[in-house]
């Protein structure tokens, strides 16, 4: 069978509760029901559920053919200015590592930190220096460590910036936010499907044609302004604010490449992430 793109929620949407369901356990079974093959577990705000509530989510990951992924605690910041901070973020990684080894995860999304207070440089320099230390003191396990493109322009993360992170080892990889990367440029980022696929190839060439085939990928529409970048998630209903999905559909559709794409949209996750898997049959099919 021809491998395909995968499409899911980032935590639980409000129709997943609308239908009745509280428990994230719930979650992978309704996802498969409904036409997703994909699910991100959230523990933005630190991994709050114990040992077998995690292991749970996993089985029934397993049993609903889910594919996992966790995004680890918001709070991590490889940049961090005070060195006790900044080399504390990693254990923070190795939790969400090992939370993700219970889900069944093949990835987990870290935010790579602020360049606020310093130079661009000098936060990729810390970042650099993080990552190596987390290399050195935490075994790998087989979970990839994506690390996410930003919104906020005072933040580190550009795709460069992302991409150079990444060149430390094949550990890491790119997650990339094509809201965040539209947000930071005040919009029109992405009018087409030429200006998608122009990422894919930038990531291909320098990490890799495998890595670049098979992105994982945040999406959702997001409200920015001109001061700061990203503002906020909004959903697939905004016709202000950009993104547009489609022309991603049909880049990936036409280049045969094979992402996770997660859905981010503010309360509408499963049902935006299902209006992409549509359009992405659709485009196959043309």
């Amino acid at each position: 069978m021809t491998k395909l793109a995968k499409f899911g929620p980032g935590g639980n949407s409000e129709a997943f509760y609308s239908a009745g369901f509280k428990s994230s356990a719930d979650a992978p079974a309704w996802l498969r029901s409904i036409g997703l093959d994909a699910y991100e577990y959230q523990a933005g705000n630190g991994i709050t559920a114990g040992e077998k509530s995690l292991l749970a989510i996993g089985e029934a990951a397993k049993k609903a053919d889910i594919q996992m992924s966790i995004h680890a605690p918001y709070f991590i910041s490889l940049s961090g200015i005070i060195p006790e901070k900044r080399l504390g973020s990693i254990r923070y990684i190795r939790e969400s590592l090992a939370a993700g080894e219970l889900l069944g995860a093949y990835l987990a999304v870290v935010h790579t930190g602020s360049a606020a207070k310093i130079s661009r440089a000098e936060a990729l320099d810390l970042a650099k220096d993080t990552l190596s230390h987390l290399l050195s003191e935490v075994p790998d396990n087989g979970i990839l460590i994506g690390l996410e493109t930003m919104g906020k322009i005072n933040q580190l993360g550009t795709l460069d910036e992302v991409i150079e992170l990444c060149r430390l080892s094949p550990r890491f990889v790119p997650v990339v936010d094509f809201g965040h990367l539209n947000a930071r440029e005040c919009g029109g980022v992405f009018p087409n499907a030429d200006a998608y696929r122009r990422v894919f190839d930038r990531i291909g060439n320098a990490l890799g044609d495998h890595v670049a085939k098979n992105l994982h990928c945040h999406f959702s529409k997001i409200e920015w302004t001109a001061a700061g970048g990203e503002k906020k998630h909004l959903t697939f209903e905004d016709r202000t604010f950009g993104p547009d999905y489609e022309p991603l559909m049909e880049a990936i559709a036409r280049e045969k490449l094979t992402p996770t794409l997660i859905s981010e949209s503010a309360g509408t996750m499963s049902d935006d992430a299902l209006a992409m898997k549509r359009c992405y049959e659709r485009m196959l099919m043309s």
